[in-house]
């Protein structure tokens, strides 16, 4: 099994509640991926359209360790034209409104409607 058919079968809990919100076009019509591999990374959701990666972080980012990791990984994927959205996990399980706002900010930032002819 690969790797991230085996992390969309161990999602975390916040992944679920997420990804209920996302997935089959469900947010403003934007197609949203879960799990999708990317070089070396697998990133947690990503909008190929507005070339945008979310990410949900648990307390191990909070080390520095795993903040130059981040930090190395949002570099990366910025030299792709990849824009990353990072949330605590606490985030979207006790403000998910907010969350959401800021990930549409984000989308239509990332993809302006087009004016009508």
């Amino acid at each position: 099994m690969n790797r991230a058919r085996l992390l969309r079968k161990k999602a975390t809990d916040t992944e679920r509640i997420l990804w209920r919100h996302l997935r089959n076009r469900n947010f403003a019509g934007y197609k949203f991926r879960r799990q999708h591999p990317l070089d070396s990374y697998v990133l947690d959701f990503y909008c190929p359209a507005a070339k945008l990666a979310i990410e949900l972080d648990g307390g191990g980012h909070n080390y520095r360790v795993g903040q130059i990791r981040d930090r190395t990984r949002s570099e990366f994927l910025a030299s792709q034209g990849i824009i990353v959205l990072r949330f605590w996990n606490h985030q979207v399980r006790q403000e998910l409104d907010s969350v959401l706002k800021a990930i549409w900010f984000a989308l239509e930032e990332r993809c302006p409607p087009k004016p009508s002819p």
